[in-house]
């Protein structure tokens, strides 16, 4: 990773790293234990989140991440454009970000558990297939997936789900 990403903090376990123009964003980090490790999932693109503020997504996400006992978030994106549309993220030149790659193989070798959870949109630009045949994401889990077969977005499953493997994620999909 280079230094031309930048960091802000604030006092409450929050900080997050953007482009120094903060049109991407490479991490977002909530932390409530430091001394357990974080889930990192790894979503589409940031929406409006930052160090100071949550949106819906993340808030369901830290909800995952408290119940299964981990001591913090980590969240990710495939791509790093902050929007909240994902067509505006699609009609953007360079929605991945400069630093996106190297922020999302380091993270993910820290964190304690790696989720997937893009939904149908992860296949823009062959992206979820070059993230994960690159290995940026290591061991990682789903919690469900798409008709698609992508990891589901987790603001739209319920609540009391557990990380799985894709293949355990295919078996319930193709049995339900």
């Amino acid at each position: 990773m280079s230094t031309a990403a930048f960091t802000l903090f604030d006092a409450g376990g929050r900080s997050a790293i953007f482009s120094p123009c903060r049109t991407w964003r490479y991490e977002l980090r909530r932390t409530w234990q430091p001394a357990k490790p974080a889930a990192m999932f790894v979503g589409l693109n940031p929406s409006t989140a930052d160090e100071l503020h949550d949106d819906r997504t993340v808030k369901r996400c830290m909800t995952y991440a408290r119940d299964w006992g981990y001591g913090g978030l980590i969240m990710t994106n495939l791509f790093g454009y902050r929007a909240t549309d994902p067509r505006v993220m699609k009609a953007y030149p360079h929605p991945i970000g400069p630093e996106n790659d190297a922020h999302l193989q380091f993270l993910a070798a820290e964190a304690g558990i790696v989720i997937a959870a893009w939904g149908n949109h992860g296949t823009h630009r062959g992206r979820a297939r070059e993230v994960l045949a690159a290995g940026l994401l290591g061991d990682f889990r789903v919690l469900a997936l798409t008709a698609n077969d992508q990891p589901n977005h987790p603001l739209y499953l319920d609540g009391d789900l557990a990380p799985i493997t894709i293949e355990e994620a295919r078996q319930r999909r193709d049995a339900a």
